[in-house]
């Protein structure tokens, strides 16, 4: 009886002898070079080696991905400056790892989008699952519709547009940026946020930790306007915004028993 044959190794690589199945359709000359290829019958590793073929081999910076089926972990680890678009949705861990291209995705997201982005910018027509953002260190994450719970978790840079609703936690752990969430968000807002700062121009069930109101000044009125500007958002309401109360900068406030213990 011969071995059943397997499509991956015992070390967890999925399909370690794929290759870019050279599917796309190229069209145009020089840097004027268009490309678009069909990811309905293509793993995610078939996919992400096709488009690295034709951003880095092929030089193409203008990319358009068909039928992406919601597949996870798609157009992650790309570093280059270029132009790519998502005619569908995408499931977890999306455009994670990247530094530099702008990509636009024409559908839905779920977990973890653009995490730990370096920067470009990532455009979301529709909604997004829980902790988009995280560890965002830059670039622009925008997100048309509602997002899920702990937005911008652990977010050290750029900056997080949300044109809908922000679930619970947002801005848990907020290291530095900024977030501009249009309308409601859920409890616990900006917990134990160290730096940065977070907008919002709905109604906020309740802060975190060490999240506290502070007031707008002109630099705030600027940024406002001019990121929802650039991305077709107008804002509904006027914003508030939260920032750290900085009593989590230091130990001064330790109970006496937690005191002894530190000490």
């Amino acid at each position: 009886m011969e071995p059943v044959k397997i499509s991956y190794d015992a070390r967890g690589l999925a399909e370690p002898e794929a290759a870019a199945p050279g599917t796309a359709k190229v069209e145009g000359e020089g840097g004027e070079r268009r490309a678009v290829f069909d990811a309905a019958d293509l793993s995610t590793r078939q996919i992400n080696l096709e488009l690295r073929r034709l951003v880095y081999t092929e030089g193409i910076t203008d990319v358009t991905v068909l039928n992406p089926g919601a597949k996870h972990s798609l157009v992650v680890g790309i570093l280059a400056r270029c132009k790519i678009t998502i005619d569908g949705s995408l499931g977890y861990f999306g455009c994670g790892l990247i530094d530099g291209p702008e990509i636009t995705i024409r559908g839905r997201v779920g977990w973890s989008v653009a995490e730990n982005m370096m920067s470009g910018v990532v455009v979301i027509d529709k909604i997004a699952g829980s902790l988009a953002g995280a560890a965002l260190r830059g670039g622009d994450l925008v997100v048309r519709g509602d997002v899920g719970a702990r937005t911008g978790i652990d977010q050290k840079g750029g900056t997080i547009v949300v044109g809908g609703n922000a679930g619970m936690m947002t801005g848990f752990m907020l290291q530095r940026g900024r977030q501009i969430i249009c309308g409601n968000v859920g409890s616990g807002l900006g917990d134990s946020m160290y730096d940065g700062a977070i907008y919002v121009g709905g109604k906020v069930t309740s802060l975190g930790v060490d999240c506290v109101e502070a007031e707008l000044t002109p630099g705030d009125h600027e940024l406002l306007e001019r990121k929802l500007r650039i991305y077709g958002m107008e804002p509904k309401t006027s914003f508030r915004k939260f920032v750290c109360g900085q009593k989590l900068w230091n130990y001064d406030n330790l109970e006496p028993a937690e005191r002894k213990l530190v000490l």
